[in-house]
């Protein structure tokens, strides 16, 4: 058995964001012994919203399906948790709808039903009409949608934006990548951002750079390689073939600390892990944003 030292785990307080490290002990156990440490999901919604533990690295699947008569315009993706007996956990899945004027993924916790109405619907996944900017929500309602005082108190929460820019290459370099998401309090809980208008959105307190009780990350800067004449990232051996869909998530502060990372294994087969302070939901999402954004062209 050995153990990694890590500065890791940041968490914003309500006077100011503050990014603390700490010396957490990884051991191979810590690593990898998800069966023991996670033990049976009882309640599956409760746990894809539910910050990773900390010190502990979710190691995931992403396939995505085309057969089907229109799945080559508007694929399913589905979400696996890696077990240590080479088992696969059902996580969520994601689609994106048909009718919708900007890119708008339906994501649910039942492989079999992706309706907004359905029962299992869980979040979604939103982008601008220029494709490049998306928002992460949970299934509350719409605080312009809703009506009485139940529905008042039960508005939607945003749970990560995502921002893709060109870089000065064009399409022809890495592509740069902004993830917003809410903070973590003292008991490593999500503060709530529950938006009641556009200037109070995740997308706007960032533009205006009003950072309270919010967590600001980046995609690692790949490094060129002569050899294989291209841009690349270490993954350690979880992605195994180039795609301008790879990508690492860091905060500046610890750029060793992959708070999640993201990359192609096989046409239609991606592994995704995350760190705290996401959850899968928000994983699984920005993993979705990579595969829809403008700039993901190939």
């Amino acid at each position: 058995m050995y153990v990694l030292e890590r500065r890791s785990m940041f968490w914003l307080d309500d006077e100011e964001k503050l990014f603390l490290t700490q010396e957490i002990g990884y051991s191979s156990v810590a690593l990898t012994g998800t069966d023991a440490q996670l033990g049976e999901m009882e309640n599956l919604e409760e746990f894809v919203l539910r910050p990773a533990p900390r010190g502990m690295t979710m190691k995931c699947r992403i396939t995505r399906d085309k057969k089907g008569m229109d799945r080559g315009l508007f694929p399913t993706y589905y979400m696996h948790l890696e077990r240590d007996d080479d088992r696969k956990v059902f996580l969520l899945a994601g689609r994106k709808r048909k009718k919708s004027k900007t890119s708008n993924y339906l994501i649910s916790i039942d492989p079999t039903d992706l309706s907004r109405e359905g029962e299992s619907f869980i979040g979604k996944l939103r982008s601008n009409l220029m494709g490049t900017k998306f928002t992460v929500y949970d299934h509350g309602v719409s605080p312009i949608k809703a009506q009485g005082l139940v529905e008042k108190a039960h508005t939607r929460h945003e749970m990560a934006a995502i921002c893709y820019e060109t870089n000065v290459l064009g399409f022809k370099g890495p592509r740069k990548m902004s993830v917003i998401i809410p903070g973590m309090n003292l008991n490593h809980e999500r503060i709530p951002i529950r938006p009641q208008n556009e200037h109070e959105s995740l997308l706007s307190k960032w533009q205006n750079k009003d950072m309270e009780n919010l967590i600001e990350l980046h995609n690692k800067a790949p490094v060129w390689n002569d050899d294989t004449q291209s841009y690349v990232l270490n993954f350690h051996g979880r992605v195994t073939q180039a795609s301008v869909k790879n990508f690492q998530i860091v905060h500046e502060n610890d750029l060793d600390y992959i708070v999640m990372q993201f990359g192609r294994v096989a046409e239609d087969l991606f592994t995704l892990d995350f760190n705290y302070p996401l959850c899968a939901l928000q994983a699984f999402a920005i993993g979705l944003s990579s595969f829809d954004s403008k700039l993901a062209c190939e």
